[in-house]
């Protein structure tokens, strides 16, 4: 999975993370994540890493486990006190646990193996619009300097005796840093975009990096092309022939 050509990969999970969004059948969506497992397992991931970032997506799922059930209209499951519980809204958020349990271990897997600037170029070599690339790919790079500034300009805060509260005071600071944060932002971006220009940056990044199919990328892609065409097939074209 990590060897395998970034553009090739972009193009299957683009197409995959398509289906599963659309599709509403558990005959769809039970396989799709079933062959994300899969597919984690074959990259060699992390459990623990994948387990931990699975709790963060799932905590927001919790709410919408909290307010479907009890809002979405549909047929009655069961009362606890004022509220029903629809067997519609019951469905509605389990359909939307597995579509966004799919698509996270599935990006994970197939996309997140490749670096971030080896991906940027794959865009590139996709034709995505340069300007998309050049942000996808200097906010991967700046976001982390614009983090550790925030930090120098908290601590600086803190050293002077500033604790938050709620008060006017501390909104004011944390405007006041918020304010100087996006101030040095851009003074730093145009140093950088000066420091580029002078090394003769006319709009487009290069990569000594060649991209090539190899018999491997094109078995993952024949493989992963024929298995999203049976869900096409289960989720639309049997569907309808019914």
């Amino acid at each position: 999975m990590h060897r395998l050509d970034a553009r090739g990969k972009i193009i299957v999970a683009s197409i995959f993370f398509l289906v599963v969004a659309l599709a509403d059948h558990y005959a769809v969506l039970l396989p799709s994540l079933a062959a994300v497992i899969v597919l984690a397992a074959v990259a060699h991931l992390p459990a623990k890493a994948i387990g931990k970032r699975l709790l963060l997506v799932n905590a927001f799922i919790v709410f919408l486990w909290v307010v479907l059930p009890v809002t979405y209209p549909g047929k009655s499951m069961f009362s606890v006190g004022p509220l029903t519980i629809s067997k519609e809204g019951v469905i509605l958020a389990l359909k939307i646990t597995l579509k966004a349990n799919t698509i996270f271990l599935g990006f994970t897997a197939i996309v997140a193996t490749s670096s971030i600037f080896t991906l940027g170029h794959a865009l590139q070599k996709l034709a995505v619009p340069g300007k998309f690339v050049h942000l996808l790919l200097f906010t991967y790079r700046y976001i982390h300097v614009i983090e550790r500034e925030y930090q120098r300009l908290s601590l600086a805060a803190n050293l002077r005796g500033f604790r938050p509260a709620m008060t006017m005071h501390t909104y004011r600071t944390y405007a006041y840093l918020v304010g100087m944060l996006l101030v040095r932002s851009f003074a730093r971006a145009n140093r950088v975009h000066e420091a580029m220009l002078c090394r003769g940056f006319k709009g487009r990044l290069y990569s000594l990096q060649q991209f090539r199919f190899t018999a491997e990328d094109i078995a993952f892609f024949a493989s992963m092309m024929l298995g999203i065409g049976g869900l096409i097939y289960i989720e639309w074209i049997k569907t309808l022939s019914f």
